[in-house]
């Protein structure tokens, strides 16, 4: 499966949730406004956890919940707001498609995709795509392919 095509790789270890969450949370303090991120895990990987602590990097106080059954949330944050979507109980894009279009346009918002898959032609090639994978109980291999102009987003971030 074929994600995007990038010129920068960043690799970490989390060795618990609360690492997961840091990591958002160093990330989400970094945020400008118009970035687009695609998470990429199983269920249970620690997507939300990330999107927790980049919400809260970010500025926000809302409380983060996956939108699984929802489908979309959003979670205001100091200068633009986070819409976190989850396209996993969507067979094909539909109508969201679009909608997803016009907020991924929106230079106010920062958008946060999970199961994107159905929705790749939308999607930017300037993104950040995370890929946590579970090796553990507790641990996460965490992997980001980033174009290169969102390289601000893990500056100073030890590998």
């Amino acid at each position: 499966m074929e994600h995007m095509c990038t010129e920068k790789t960043w690799q970490m270890q989390s060795t618990s949730s609360a690492d997961t969450e840091a990591l958002g949370e160093r990330v989400g303090a970094r945020l400008k406004g118009g970035e687009v991120l695609e998470l990429l895990s199983d269920l249970g990987g620690g997507k939300t956890t990330f999107v927790r602590g980049l919400a809260r990097g970010a500025g926000s106080t809302d409380a983060v919940a996956s939108p699984t059954f929802t489908i979309s949330r959003e979670y205001r944050a100091s200068k633009y707001t986070i819409v976190h979507f989850d396209f996993y109980r969507l067979d094909e894009p539909g109508i969201i498609a679009e909608e997803l279009r016009e907020v991924i346009n929106d230079p106010l918002s920062v958008v946060v995709i999970e199961w994107g898959d159905i929705v790749q032609d939308v999607l930017p090639q300037q993104r950040l795509s995370l890929h946590i994978a579970q090796t553990g109980d507790e641990t996460r291999d965490i992997t980001c392919q980033y174009a290169p102009e969102l390289a601000y987003l893990l500056a100073g971030e030890k590998q």
